[in-house]
C-alpha cells in the first residue's frame, strides 16, 4: 500500500472513530480509549459513560450518568477523589484489561485493578447501567461497576451480604464534590438482615429487620408495595445477596444516598420530565437513630415524642423535661437476677406493642414462643424477647435502643421487668380462707349436679342393656332424642359429646342414629362404597329430603381411628370455608362411629390427576383454580379461622372436588389445634403420608404451619406435572422434588409441565407456580413462605420472587406400596420405615 493510500485510510478511520464516539458507541475493546467529550452509551440509550463536571464545579470526572434525562443524574464515579483540572483527561481500556483514568500529563488518577488473562474481552454498559469487562460471549465477567458502587443503588445491583456490618454505598462530600463524604449505607446481617446508614462510624438510620417481605421499621412499606418494587434476599452457592427488581421493568428507579445523609427513593416521571420522590429516610426526628436514647420509644405524632418504656424512668429528669432525650431511660427496679435482694420472686415479662423493634437482636430460628422466653430467662443480660414470623426468636441482651411507633403496632415485644413492676395484690389470711371455703362449696354442688345429669343421660340414651355395655366399653356417652327408627335426625342442642371422657363441643352438630344412616347408604352396600382409607370405608348416601351425603365409617377392628374420629369432630365442626369440606353430622352408637359429610360428585383430586385417561379433563385453568382454592383453605386454617389448625396430612387424595371442580380440603383426623401464641409443637406420634411430610416433622416430630406449606409445595408440583411425588423412587431423582430442582437449576423448568397442558397453558403462570412450589419445599421451615405470602405470589401478575434453596432431603417410602404411616412409640407401626434420602444435583 502506498504512503498516500495509507494516509487516506488512516484519515478516514480516525474520522469514523471520532464520529462513532461523538454519537456514542456501546462497547470498546482493549487498546482503545475515550477522551473528554466522547461517550460510551448503553444499547437502550439510557446510560452513558464519559467525562462530566458537577454543578458549580470545573473539575472533570469520569462517571456513568443518565444519557438524555434532564439533569443527567450521575450514578457512578471512577476518579471521585482525584479530579482532573482540565479537559485533557483520557479513560483507557488497556491491553492488559485494566481501566485507567489519566490527566493531560499522563498521570494515572484511577485504575480498576482488573487485569484479565485474555484479550478476547470487551468493555460495555449494560442496559441497567452496569459497566462491565466481559468475555466477548458475555459468559465470563472480569470486572463490573456494580461491585464498586458509589452513592446509587440501581435495580438488579447485587449487594453481597457477608457476616456483620458491611458499608456498600458512600455519599458525595458535597453537591459539587464527588469525593467520599461523611455518610455511608449498607447492610448489617449480624442478626436479621437490616439496611443501615452511618455518619462516619456512628449509626444514623436503620430500616428495621427484613422478614422476607418488608423491612419492618420502614413506616410506609407494605408487602404489596414490596412486590411492586421487588426487594429480595437470596442465596446463590456459598454467597448471599440483597437486590431489587421493579415489577415494571420499563420504569427508571434508583435509590440515592445524598451528601447530607438523606436516602431518597426516586422514579422518573416521563410525562412531567422530572424525578418523583417515592420515599426518603430519615424523614422525621423519630427515624434518626436512637432519637429517644436507650429504653426510650419515639412516636412522631405524640407530644412529647419520647417516652420511657414501662418500668423505666428518665435517666436525667431535668434534661428530659427540656426535650433533650439523648440520655434515655433507666430501670425503676433492678432485676432479681441482677442482685435485687428485696424480693425472692423471679422477673417476669410484660407485653409491649411497637412498630420498630430494637436494634442488635440475637436471632434463633424455628424456636417457639415458650422456648424463646426460657432462653431469655436463662440469661440475666436478656432485656426482652419477641417471636417474629419468618425471622424466629429474637433476644436482646444489650440495652433496647432505637424503638419507634408509627401508627401500626404490629410486633409484640416481651419486656423483662422486676417482679415489683407488676400489679400483684396480696390477699389477707381471712380472704384466702373465704375463697377456699367458697371453692369447696362450689365443687360439691358441681359434683352433685354432674351425678344427677349423668343418671338422667344414662336413662334417656340407651334402651337396652347390650347397647349400654357397648357404649361404656368405648367410653362414649351421647344424648339420643330418637322417636323413630327410620330416617330420623336426632338433635341434642349444641351437640355436646363425651368421647373417652373428653368433651367435644360443636356448634349445633346434628346427630344421626345408626338405622337412618344404614338406610341412607343402602345398608352400606358395595354399590354405595366410594373408597376406603386407613381408618375405614366411605359410602355414598341420600337423606329423605334428597340431599346426597358421604359417610365415613370407622372400622370396628381398626386400632388407629378412635382418636382421629374424635379429633375430626373437634376440629372441622367449628370451621366454615368454601374450600373446606362441610361436616353435616355424626353417628355414635355402640361400636359404630361415623361422620357424615357433604357429597363431592367428582371424588378426589388424585382420581383425575394421576389417571392417564382422566388427566386431560384437568386443563390449566382448572388446575390453577384448584391450587388457589387449596391455598385459600390452608390460609383460613392457619390464620383466619377461630382456631389455628395444622392439617398434617395434605395430599391429593384429601382434596375433594365438587360438581364445578372447586377444591375442598378434607380428612382432619390428624389435624392439630394451636394456641394463640404457639408457632411450633413437637410430637412422638408422627402421622402423615410418605412424600408429603416436611423434613423437620418426619425426622424430629416438629410441626408448624410451615409443615403444611411443605405439603402444599409437593401438591403444587404434582398438579403442575401430573405425576406423584413418589413415582420417582426407582429413578436417579428419588422424588418429584429432586426432579423439579434438577430442571429448575438447569433452567429447564418448562419440561416439568404436564405434556397434556404444556401447549395450552399460560407458560409464565405455570413457571411462577413451579417457582412458588420450590420455595415451599425448601429444607428449612424458616425459609419457606407463609400461606398468606404464597397467595400474594400466586395472585400477583408479575411478582419478584426470592430464589429457592436446593432441597436436599425428602421422606419417602422404603419398598412396600403402602402410603400411610402412623408412629407412636413402638405401637401401630407399619412395615414401612421412614428413610432419609439426600437429593444431590448431578
Amino acid at each position: 500500500m502506498s504512503k498516500k493510500s495509507l494516509f487516506v485510510f488512516c484519515f478516514f478511520y480516525s474520522l469514523f472513530s471520532l464520529l462513532l464516539f461523538c454519537h456514542g458507541t456501546d462497547r470498546i475493546t482493549p487498546g482503545h480509549s475515550i477522551k473528554d467529550g466522547e461517550t460510551l452509551v448503553s444499547d437502550n440509550k439510557i446510560f452513558e459513560l464519559g467525562f462530566f463536571s458537577p454543578e458549580n464545579s470545573s473539575s472533570r470526572y469520569v462517571g456513568i450518568r443518565y444519557h438524555k434525562i434532564q439533569g443527567q443524574a450521575v450514578i457512578w464515579v471512577a476518579n471521585r477523589d482525584k479530579p482532573i483540572s482540565d479537559t485533557k483527561g483520557v479513560f483507557t481500556f488497556g491491553e492488559d484489561g485494566n481501566l485507567t483514568v489519566t490527566d493531560g500529563n499522563n498521570i494515572s488518577l484511577w485504575w480498576s485493578n482488573s487485569s484479565v488473562p485474555s484479550k478476547d474481552v470487551v468493555l460495555f454498559i449494560e442496559n441497567g447501567g452496569n459497566l462491565k469487562i466481559s468475555s466477548s460471549d458475555n459468559r465470563t465477567i472480569h470486572w463490573e461497576s456494580f461491585k464498586h458502587p458509589t452513592d446509587t443503588f440501581l435495580p438488579n445491583m447485587r449487594v453481597l451480604v457477608s457476616s456483620g456490618e458491611q458499608k456498600v454505598f458512600t455519599s458525595w462530600k458535597s453537591a459539587s464534590d464527588p469525593s467520599p463524604g461523611n455518610f455511608s449505607m449498607g447492610v448489617d446481617s449480624s442478626g436479621a438482615l437490616q439496611l443501615v446508614m452511618w455518619k462516619d462510624s456512628r449509626r444514623w438510620w436503620r430500616s428495621g429487620y427484613w422478614d422476607e417481605h418488608i423491612f419492618q421499621g420502614v413506616p410506609n412499606m407494605t408487602a404489596v408495595a414490596n412486590f411492586k418494587f421487588g426487594f429480595k434476599y437470596f442465596s446463590e452457592g456459598p454467597n448471599s445477596y440483597f437486590m431489587y427488581t421493579p415489577s415494571n421493568i420499563s420504569e427508571l428507579v434508583r435509590f440515592h444516598l445524598q451528601w447530607d445523609g438523606i436516602e431518597k427513593q426516586l422514579r422518573w416521571n416521563e410525562s412531567e420530565n422530572k424525578w418523583d420522590l417515592l420515599l426518603e429516610q430519615p424523614a422525621n426526628d423519630c427515624e434518626f437513630y436512637n432519637f429517644c436514647g436507650d429504653f426510650g420509644i419515639c412516636t412522631e405524632s405524640a407530644n412529647p415524642k419520647c417516652t420511657c418504656m414501662e418500668g423505666f424512668a428518665p435517666k436525667n429528669k431535668e434534661q428530659w423535661n427540656q426535650k433533650d432525650w439523648s440520655d434515655g431511660c433507666v430501670r425503676k427496679a433492678e432485676l432479681q437476677c441482677q442482685g435485687n435482694k428485696s424480693t425472692a420472686e423471679e422477673d417476669d415479662f410484660k407485653e409491649l406493642r411497637c412498630g420498630k423493634l430494637p436494634d442488635f437482636a440475637v436471632v434463633h430460628p424455628a424456636v417457639s414462643l415458650e422456648d424463646c422466653e426460657k432462653r431469655c430467662l436463662s440469661n440475666c443480660s436478656c432485656n426482652a424477647y419477641a417471636v417474629v414470623e419468618n425471622i424466629g426468636c429474637m433476644i436482646w441482651i444489650r440495652d433496647l435502643i432505637d424503638m419507634q411507633n408509627f401508627g401500626k403496632a404490629e410486633h409484640v415485644l416481651h419486656l423483662r421487668l422486676a417482679h415489683s413492676e407488676f400489679d400483684h395484690k396480696r390477699l389477707s389470711t381471712a380472704e384466702i380462707a373465704l375463697i377456699v371455703a367458697a371453692g369447696i362449696v362450689f365443687l360439691a354442688i358441681s359434683v352433685w349436679l354432674l351425678w344427677c345429669l349423668k343418671r338422667k343421660l344414662k336413662a334417656s340414651v340407651l334402651p337396652a342393656a347390650t347397647s349400654t355395655s357397648l357404649m361404656r366399653k368405648n367410653g362414649i356417652q351421647i344424648s339420643d332424642m330418637s322417636k323413630s327408627q327410620e330416617y330420623s335426625l336426632e338433635m341434642s342442642g349444641p351437640a355436646d359429646l363425651v368421647i373417652e371422657g373428653g368433651p367435644v363441643n360443636g356448634p349445633d352438630l346434628p346427630l344421626f342414629n345408626f338405622n337412618s344412616v344404614a338406610a341412607a347408604t343402602n345398608n352400606f352396600s358395595e354399590e354405595n362404597k366410594l373408597g376406603e382409607g386407613g381408618f375405614g370405608h366411605v359410602y355414598m348416601g341420600m337423606l329423605p329430603g334428597g340431599e346426597e351425603i358421604a359417610v365415613k365409617r370407622l372400622s370396628r377392628i381398626s386400632g388407629q381411628g378412635l382418636e382421629e374420629f374424635k379429633n375430626e369432630i373437634i376440629v372441622i365442626a367449628k370451621l366454615q370455608h368454601r374450600n373446606l369440606v362441610r361436616l353435616l353430622g355424626c353417628c355414635i352408637q355402640g361400636e359404630e362411629k361415623m361422620l357424615l359429610y357433604e357429597y363431592m360428585p367428582n371424588k378426589s383430586l388424585d382420581f383425575f390427576l394421576f389417571d392417564p385417561a382422566k388427566q386431560a379433563l384437568l386443563d390449566w385453568n382448572k388446575r390453577f383454580n384448584i391450587i388457589e382454592g387449596i391455598a385459600r383453605g390452608l390460609l383460613y386454617l392457619h390464620r383466619d379461622s377461630r382456631l389455628r389448625i395444622i392439617h398434617r396430612d395434605l395430599k391429593a387424595s384429601n382434596i375433594l372436588l365438587d360438581e364445578e371442580m372447586n377444591p375442598k380440603i378434607s380428612d382432619f383426623g390428624m389435624a392439630r389445634i394451636f394456641g394463640g401464641n404457639q408457632n411450633e409443637l413437637n410430637t412422638n406420634r408422627v402421622v402423615g403420608t410418605y412424600g408429603y411430610m416436611s423434613p423437620e416433622y418426619a425426622m424430629e416430630g416438629l410441626f408448624s404451619v410451615k409443615s403444611d406449606v411443605y405439603s402444599f409445595g409437593v401438591l403444587l408440583l404434582e398438579i403442575v406435572s401430573g405425576r406423584r411425588n413418589t413415582s420417582f423412587r426407582l429413578t436417579d431423582y428419588v422424588s418429584l422434588i429432586g426432579y423439579a430442582w434438577e430442571l429448575w437449576h438447569e433452567d429447564k423448568a418448562i419440561e416439568l409441565i404436564d405434556p397434556l397442558i404444556r401447549d395450552s397453558c399460560c407458560t409464565n403462570e405455570v413457571l411462577k407456580c413451579i417457582h412458588v412450589g420450590m420455595l415451599c419445599v425448601q429444607d428449612s421451615a424458616v425459609h419457606r413462605p407463609t400461606m398468606s405470602s404464597v397467595i400474594l405470589m400466586l395472585e400477583s401478575h408479575s411478582p419478584t420472587l426470592p430464589l429457592p434453596r436446593q432441597p436436599t432431603y425428602t421422606s419417602m417410602r422404603a419398598s412396600i406400596d403402602t402410603s400411610e404411616i402412623y408412629l407412636e412409640g413402638q405401637e401401630n407401626v407399619s412395615s414401612n420405615d421412614v428413610t432419609v434420602t439426600m437429593i444431590v444435583g448431578r
